[in-house]
Formats: structure tokens, C-alpha cells, sequence
């Protein structure tokens, strides 16, 4: 069901209403909609605990809001979602890998959006296995404990070929988007497909974790379409849409730390609690996947988690704030309050209220190029504080740290807290190099203990005063116990490199929190012990608070010496092992072949399509009396495209020119009779919708132009790469689009020819329509016996040839099975250079390189599962495209180690047919 419908309920009654009740929204199928007073009267649902980890439980659930926030099984909810698409992680038991990441640094929820284009070569075929196996990734998901907020399109966006749409549509009439129902027709049937996945794990119904759907309608009459759509498929969880009460918002990419922190904390300061990160884990545009907007296959190096799996600098803000959204229910309903301002104008402060609990929420933000130190009355205290340059922060008051104690104020951010057995924990974090100065309210005097030698403490007119100053990647703790309560509150002070390493977790039987290691990927009490999972990078100290009772440790199934702490902790006496030195291989053994036999003028290709059509549904007209020699309109979507054309009459022939319509990086070579003709690339910015377009002008040299007396002809042969579509005009024309001839008026007939059939296994985007694609050059077990010894990095200079070089090698990796490494292959090549490299790793297409290009990377992530790391063989094949002025070699080609971990996931091998037989 939606969220809201604008045209029955405007926004103000909706205000008004949801102040007072709370719209329900998915009842488990037992209501369609209706107002339940969650809280057995009047007023809004007040703050409380959140809602347990999700799961599939079997049990039903209830999904409503009001104005504040999410609310399942009447709890409130602020949810924290990651954004994580898997059609760029090739490699489902990598999906386990970073979904448990996710989960570890503080994310309650995934994003997914789907690419139609993955899953559906043709109309009317869809293909969910392997990579493409929507039901193991919800599975997934919900076994890590994440919600699913659910994106399937039809249209994503996301820097994806044609925003997602499948490169068939491009031929048959309707517009997309839209209510036509030429278009709907093909839309609906891909819902369908996707819906009847999703109705297997939807929350609701205790069957899986997908909590909400995002809905592509533009329209009002496109979401009451969706709407019927829906119903007809059993999809009962929230629609998100844009006029939806609870904006889920789409925010702009952040580059580093402090960008990340001003974002979200802005969001925060105006009442959301529907947050996203996007990209939690950017991955990669492999193959053909990317739209022209992608300037290269890493989709989003700046995401949290980067391509290669590792944390970045970005991800420490994201982490503290996710775990304070999901351990600090007070944020889950705050509105505004009276302003407060800064001592120094620099320092812009917007001012929250937690109407239930009393907690005050404070974020400022300084926009200045220097630090900003500053009094702030916060708590009926002016206080001193100090935000960096271009950097924000958010600071609280009042909040509940446990039994009877409040938080007057402090300079830092709150990150956490909770109760483990009898004892509290709150943790609070800032910047290394800050003194982080917190008070708190204390009905009697207590009796603090410094169990670091960084903390001081006073107490004075009932309020106790801490001062810690923070240093690297280190943690402080101070206990407070007290005459008028039995429990003791433990306070923790990290900086941002401390802060990941801490770790909290819910179980069934309480919380734990651990500090010490890179990562903990689960914890589960069984009996006096507790059983850890998770990664270690260096050596790293274990502290692990859990309840009563448990006085064991292991971690990855050995036991953990450890003792009672002062902490009232578990430490281990040793520390856990770091990841062992990984040597890789060195690349050799290479083998070399050239191809392009397609520019031959006795090449047969009789079995190539006659390019003879005069109509077309694409966007770019048909040139007057000439043939439509677009490349999607017979069929060839992805990747390279080769076109014959036989000349008749062609004697006197002087001047060729060729117009054509690419994606970024577009290219096109000429040959006539087997001579090349020369190469041509678009220039410019392009339309601004993802289309290049340019006219390749070939002056024939003087002894070409005497051919082309006989009927036969010569024989005119074009490679035009590449064919990738604009996410908003996937209609416009890829490939030759006209072709006007100068000196003779020949007659001509046009043959095309682009890639094979869609792999099965690999998917449609996999591979183009160069010759050694379509015979397998770039599969394992192809035969390349026959090719000459030859290496990408010793290509002499005067070795200059116009077209497509191969390279292909085998390496074995030996990777530890208790040890997860990330494996990057660099091309060193010399930027002056001009090609264009395609990697194949065991016959699957990692991706372009084009040397010279801005901002272009020369590392390829190899996706472990595709890469096989455990003794097994791996088949390396190389595509270089090059335009005759420079050498078919692009230099070094070198495998690195872009980082280990000792622990990860059990990673299945991904299926990577070879070269059939016969």
C-alpha cells in the first residue's frame, strides 16, 4: 500500500491528522488501510525501544508511520539504510560479506535497486540465477538481519546502461516511464517477475525483511497503475513515493569524513529519520553495464565501502551515527525547538526536542575555512565548543544513560547507549586531538573510577564532570557506580579510528558489545559461552561485555583465553591473530593473436544480418533513402558492432564519410579491401543526455580509388564501439547512423553483425561483437596453443596496427581459507598510449580501460568467487583496441593485493563456463 494518496489528503491534514493518529499502512493483508491508534489513544506513539533485529520470523507484522517516523509493531523505527546494488558484485557469497559489514557498522536496512537490462535478454525472458538470484540475496539479507527497501524500476538511474532498461526495449513502440501502454505492457510483465519474488519475503507476513517499496512513477496515473500491479502480485509492503509523508530522499554523494557528517546530520536536523547512504558499497560496472555518465567501471569510489570490499576514511561518521539512530531511541521523534545561537556567527545551530523523553539534539554546522570555538547554551550551561573547519557535529543533553543518571551536556557526540546485565554503557566519540568535556546529572554523589590514565573527573553541586582527551585509535573508560542505584554505568570515550572497533550486537538472549577488531560479524550465546565471528587485520586486543553468565570466549571456533576485566569486561589475555603475508604470482606466460578478419574482403558473412530496414522506433531519424543502420534495431544492444558494406559501382570512389552515434569513449575504424581507412572519436561534451555523435571523413589514398569497377565491388568494413545508452534518452541511435559516398554514386549493401547470444550464465552485458568474443577467445579452455608467445608489456613501438589485439595467461592463486584477500589487476601502461582494454577474467568482462583518459583507474577489483583463490587455475584474456598510431601493448600487467583480512565468509565459486567443444 502507499504511503499517502496527495489527491484524497493534502499535506497540511495530513499534519494535522498524523499528530494525533498514525496512518496504517500494511497489516499483514488483514486491513487495507485504516487509523490505529498504536498507543491505545490520542497522540503519537511515544518514544520507546526500537523494534528487535528483523528476520523471518514467521510471525506478522505491522508497518505504519506518522509524521515522525516509521513504526513496526507500534515501535518506533529511524531507519538507516545502505544502498547496495547487486548486479555490481558478481559474486553472490560476497553479498553475505558486505550486507554482515553493513549490519556491523551500524546499517538496519539495504537499499537494492534491480537493472531490468541484468535479467531480461529478450521480451519475455527473465533469467533470477545465479548472479542474477533475487530470492538468495532477500534470503540473505534477512539472515543478516537488514530490512530491504526494494527499488526494481522499471527505471533506476544509477549510472546504469539506459538507467536499467534492457536494450530490446529500445525497438518497440511506447514510451517508457509514461502510462503507454505499448510500454506497460513490457513494464508489468518485468513487476510481475520481480513481485512474485518479493512477495516470498515480505515482512509483513514473517516470510523475510523487505519492509518498503520504491515506486519509479513520475505520473499520479503511473502510481495508481503501480498500485493495481501490486495488489494483482500480492505486494503488500509500503510504496515510497515522491509524495509520500516520510521523504525518502536520494542525497548527494559525499567525498570524505566531514562532507559525510554535514549531510546527514542535516537530515537529522530537519526531522528525518528515513535515512539512506548512498553508496554504502559502490562495486563495480562490469561489462557493458555502465551508462555514458560512468567514466569508469568503480561505480562509486568515494562509497563507504569500497570496491574491494575495505572500509574508507568516510565510514567512521556513518558508523557512529547508525548506531546511535539504533541504541539511542530518543532520535527516532524530535522536532524542533526554540532556537539557540552560537557565541560566533559561524557556527549555525539548529535546535531538536524529544517532546517524550526531555533529550535536546544540537547540530551545528561550520561552513568556514577555519576551526570555529565557540559558547553554545546547551543544558543551562554555556558551554565551550569547537567544530572544525568545514565539518559538523552533533551534540546532546538530557539524555537517559541508564538507571537515574542524565546527561547534563557534553562535547562530543553521543554514539551508543545500552545495557548489558546490570551494567549501562553509553559511548561517545569525537575528533583525536579534542578534549571531550561531559556532565552528568547525579542525584548523589558518585564514585567514579578511572580505568585509563587519559581521564580526569570532578563532581560539583551534583553534577559530575569527566575530561578525556581523545587520542588515535584509542579507547578511555571511566566506571561510575553510585549509593542510590545498583547499577554501574561505564562511559567510553574513542576517537573516529576507535569508534570502528566497537561493536555492538543484539542476540536473543541480551546485547553484547566487543571492542578490539576489525570487524565482528556475528555473536551468539550458547550456554556460558559466547561465540564470535568476525576479521582480524593486525594483532588486536578482545573486549567483550555480554550478560551474565558468560564467562568463555571463541572466535572463529577457537577458544580465547580471557579474564574479568576492571571494565566488568571479558578480556582476552593474548591478543587475536593478525591476517598472514600473502605472496601473488607474477603474470606471464603470455600469448598473443590478431584479429579483425571482419575488414577482409574475402571474409564470409553470409551468416551476417542484412541491414536493410527503413523504419525505425529510435529517436534519431532515418536518413533519407538510406537504410536504418542502427545497431539496436537489429538486435546487437551491447558492446562492439561490426558493419560490411559491398560497393558496387564504386569506381572513382574518392572520399568516405561515416556518421555515427556512440555512448562516452566512442570510436570507430574504417577499412576498404583489408587497408585501413584511419580511426575517429567523438569530441565534445556530447548532447548532455549520454549521446556522442561525429562524422568520421576517410580521403581515400590514390590506389584504393581505382577499385570497385566490377559488379562484386569492394568492400567497405566499420568496427564502431561502443553502444552503451544514455540513462534519459535510451532511445537515440548507437552505431553507424548515415554513410555518404564522394567520386561515385555506388551501390550499397549493408551486413551487420554485434555480439553472439547472450550468455547464459554471464548474462546479456557480458561480451560485444569483436570476432574473438563471438569464437570465445575470451573463455577458459579455449585452445590458444596456436597463438605466438607474446606479452602485453613488450609490444616494440613500430608495431602499430589499426584494430583488435588479444592477449590471454593463466595464474593460480593460494589463498589461506582463513584468509580473505582482495585481488586488484593493474595495467601500468603508458598514459601516451591510446587503446582501449577489455579484461576478461575466466571469461567474465571485468570492465574498460582506456589509457590516457581523465580519472580513469588502472586497477580492475577481480570479485573473489570469479577469481579463484584456492589452487585453481584462472584464465586472464585481454582485448585491446588500437588506432594504428600507437603499439597494441598496454604495457605491464601486474596483479595486486588491495587488502587481507584474517576471517571473511565461505566463498562459493562462481560458475564461469569455458569454450564449448566441436
Amino acid at each position: 500500500m502507499e504511503l499517502s494518496r496527495p489527491n484524497r489528503l493534502g499535506r497540511r491534514a495530513f499534519s494535522a491528522l498524523a499528530g494525533t493518529t498514525v496512518l496504517g499502512l500494511a497489516l499483514g493483508g488483514s486491513v487495507s488501510s485504516a487509523a490505529l491508534p498504536y498507543s491505545g489513544g490520542p497522540g503519537p506513539v511515544p518514544t520507546g525501544p526500537p523494534p528487535g533485529p528483523p528476520g523471518a520470523d514467521g510471525r506478522r507484522h505491522r508497518v505504519a508511520l506518522d509524521r515522525y517516523s516509521l513504526l513496526v509493531d507500534g515501535r518506533r523505527l529511524a531507519l538507516w539504510s545502505g544502498e547496495l546494488h547487486p548486479f555490481r558484485l558478481p559474486s553472490p557469497s560476497l553479498w553475505r560479506d558486505v550486507l554482515q559489514k553493513m549490519r556491523a557498522y551500524g546499517h538496519n536496512a539495504v537499499s537494492v535497486r534491480l537493472a531490468w537490462n541484468q535479467h531480461s535478454p529478450a521480451p519475455g525472458t527473465y533469467d533470477f540465477t545465479g548472479v542474477r538470484d533475487l530470492d538468495l540475496f532477500l534470503r540473505t539479507a534477512a539472515e543478516c538481519s537488514l530490512y530491504v527497501v526494494l527499488h526494481p524500476g522499471p527505471y533506476i538511474g544509477a549510472d546504469v546502461d539506459a538507467g536499467g532498461l534492457p536494450g530490446w526495449l529500445t525497438t518497440v513502440g511506447g514510451r517508457a516511464r509514461t502510462t503507454d501502454p505499448a510500454y506497460l505492457r513490457h513494464a508489468d510483465e518485468w513487476l510481475s517477475r520481480v513481485n512474485a519474488i518479493v512477495a516470498r519475503h515480505q515482512f509483513t507476513r514473517g516470510a523475510g525483511t523487505v519492509l518498503l517499496y520504491r515506486a519509479d512513477t513520475p505520473e499520479r496515473a503511473g502510481l495508481d497503475h503501480l498500485h493495481a500491479r501490486l495488489r494483482a502480485d500480492g505486494v503488500e509492503v509500503p510504496v515510497l513515493h515522491p509524495g509520500s509523508p516520510l521523504a525518502w530522499e536520494e542525497p548527494e554523494r559525499t567525498r570524505e569524513a566531514a562532507e559525510a557528517r554535514r549531510l546527514h546530520f542535516a537530515r537529522l536536523a530537519h526531522g528525518s529519520t528515513l535515512h539512506n547512504v548512498r553508496m554504502a558499497f559502490g562495486g563495480t560496472s562490469w561489462g557493458w553495464l555502465a551508462a555514458p555518465s560512468a567514466p569508469s567501471p568503480t561505480y562509486d569510489p568515494t562509497a563507504a565501502i569500497d570496491e574491494a570490499r575495505r572500509p574508507t576514511a568516510k565510514l567512521a561518521p556513518l558508523h557512529q551515527l547508525g548506531h546511535l539512530l539504533r541504541h539511542v531511541p530518543d532520535f527516532t521523534r524530535m522536532t524542533g525547538a526554540p532556537a539557540v545561537r552560537a557565541a560566533d556567527d559561524r557556527l549555525r545551530v539548529r535546535h531538536l526536542a524529544n517532546p517524550d523523553t526531555g533529550a535536546h539534539a544540537y547540530v551545528l554546522r561550520n561552513d568556514s575555512a577555519a576551526d570555529v570555538t565557540s559558547t553554545l547554551p546547551m543544558g543551562g550551561s554555556e558551554v565551550e565548543v569547537t567544530v572544525p573547519a568545514r565539518d559538523a557535529k552533533l551534540l546532546a543533553t538530557g539524555l537517559r544513560l541508564g538507571a537515574g543518571r542524565r546527561l547534563a551536556y557534553a562535547t562530543v557526540q553521543p554514539m551508543l547507549a545500552m545495557s548489558v546485565g546490570r551494567l549501562d554503557i553509553a559511548a561517545f566519540v569525537g575528533r583525536a586531538g579534542e578534549m571531550a568535556h561531559l556532565v552528568l546529572d547525579c542525584p548523589g554523589e558518585p564514585w567514579p573510577t578511572r580505568l585509563d590514565e587519559e581521564a580526569a573527573w570532578t563532581f560539583d553541586q551534583g553534577k559530575l564532570h569527566v575530561m578525556v582527551p581523545l587520542k588515535e585509535d584509542r579507547l578511555t573508560r571511566v566506571r561510575v557506580r553510585s549509593g542510590d542505584s545498583d547499577r554501574t554505568l561505564l562511559l567510553l570515550f574513542a576517537d573516529d579510528a576507535a569508534s570502528l572497533r566497537l561493536w555492538p550486537y543484539e542476540t536473543p538472549s541480551g546485547r553484547v558489545l566487543v571492542r578490539g577488531p576489525e570487524l565482528l560479524r556475528e555473536a551468539v550465546l550458547d550456554g556460558a559461552t559466547i561465540r564470535l565471528t568476525g576479521d582480524t587485520v593486525g594483532e588486536r586486543e578482545l573486549e567483550v561485555w555480554a550478560p551474565p553468565g558468560i564467562t568463555d570466549i571463541t572466535w572463529n571456533g577457537e577458544t580465547v583465553q580471557s579474564g574479568l576485566g576492571r571494565a566488568l569486561s571479558l578480556m582476552a589475555v593474548w591478543p587475536l591473530r593478525g591476517v598472514p603475508e600473502l605472496v601473488l604470482p607474477a603474470l606471464g606466460g603470455w600469448r598473443r593473436r590478431t584479429e579483425n578478419f571482419e575488414a577482409g574482403p574475402d571474409y564470409g558473412d553470409e551468416g551476417w544480418t542484412v541491414a536493410d530496414r527503413r523504419t525505425s522506433h529510435s529517436t534519431t531519424p532515418v536518413p533519407d533513402g538510406g537504410p536504418v543502420l542502427f545497431a539496436d534495431d537489429y538486435g546487437f544492444h551491447y558492446g562492439d558492432v561490426w558493419y560490411r558494406a559491398r560497393l558496387s559501382g564504386a569506381f572513382g570512389l574518392e572520399s568516405v564519410s561515416l556518421a555515427y552515434s556512440t555512448g562516452a569513449g566512442g570510436l570507430l575504424m574504417a577499412w576498404l579491401d583489408g587497408e585501413p581507412l584511419g580511426s575517429h572519436r567523438p569530441g565534445g561534451a556530447g548532447d548532455g543526455k549520454g549521446t556522442w555523435t561525429a562524422t568520421a571523413d576517410f580521403r581515400l589514398p590514390e590506389p584504393l580509388r581505382v577499385r570497385g569497377g566490377g559488379d562484386s565491388g569492394p568492400v567497405l568494413s566499420v568496427l564502431v564501439r561502443r553502444t552503451q545508452h544514455g540513462q534519459d534518452a535510451y532511445r537515440a541511435a548507437r552505431g553507424l547512423t548515415t554513410a555518404r559516398f564522394e567520386g561515385a554514386s555506388p551501390d550499397v549493401r549493408w551486413r551487420i553483425m554485434g555480439a553472439a547470444a547472450p550468455d547464459p550464465v554471464r548474462g546479456p552485458l557480458n561480451h560485444g561483437g569483436l570476432y574473438g568474443e563471438r569464437h570465445g577467445w575470451h573463455l577458459p579452455g579455449y585452445d590458444d596453443g596456436g597463438w605466438e608467445p607474446g606479452s602485453p608489456a613488450a609490444v616494440p613501438d613500430e608495431d602499430r596496427r589499426q584494430g583488435v589485439t588479444w592477449y590471454r595467461t593463466t595464474f593460480r592463486l593460494d589463498v589461506p581459507p582463513e584468509t580473505d584477500a582482495s585481488v586488484g589487476l593493474v595495467l601500468d601502461g603508458a598514459p601516451d598510449r591510446d587503446l582501449r582494454v577489455q579484461v576478461f577474467l575466466n571469461g567474465w568482462n571485468m570492465g574498460e580501460y582506456v589509457s590516457g583518459a581523465k580519472d580513469t583507474p588502472h586497477t580492475f577489483v577481480l570479485p573473489n568467487g570469479i577469481l579463484r583463490t584456492r589452487a585453481a587455475a584462472n584464465t586472464l584474456a585481454l582485448a585491446v583496441l588500437s588506432d594504428g598510431d600507437t603499439a597494441p601493448g598496454p604495457g605491464p600487467v601486474r596483479l595486486e593485493l588491495l587488502g587481507s583480512a584474517a576471517g571473511g565468509v565461505p566463498v562459493k565459486p562462481v560458475p564461469s563456463p569455458g569454450r564449448r567443444r566441436g
